[in-house]
């Protein structure tokens, strides 16, 4: 169950942090409000997962999963521009995060 808590916590960064750009500063309402609800569900997220699982292991994959799927989505939606080395490196951080759960000793 930690495990995917994690998972869905590193989503939640990935949503945290593409509503802290959208939100201008926290000058825009919506993007604002995301943001914050996004960022309290991630790290309670985190802050659950850590009780079963290392924290460097957590932190390692939570930072991974956000990052790659926040440059990923910003590639696809043009915010970003993509290129093969780019997929190639981000693909990278996702092969290093599936290493850690493999790695987990059981």
């Amino acid at each position: 169950m930690s495990w995917f808590v994690l998972i869905v916590s590193g989503a939640l960064e990935a949503v945290w942090a593409t509503a802290l750009g959208r939100s201008e500063g926290f000058s825009r309402l919506i993007p604002t409000v995301v943001f914050a609800v996004a960022l309290t569900l991630s790290m309670g997220g985190l802050a659950y997962a850590m009780r079963e699982l290392p924290t460097g292991t957590c932190y390692a994959v939570w930072v991974g999963i956000g990052a790659a799927l926040t440059v990923g989505y910003a590639m696809v939606t043009g915010a970003e521009s993509a290129s093969l080395i780019k997929v190639l490196l981000v693909l990278g951080i996702v092969a290093c995060v599936i290493g850690l759960k493999v790695l987990e000793p059981s």
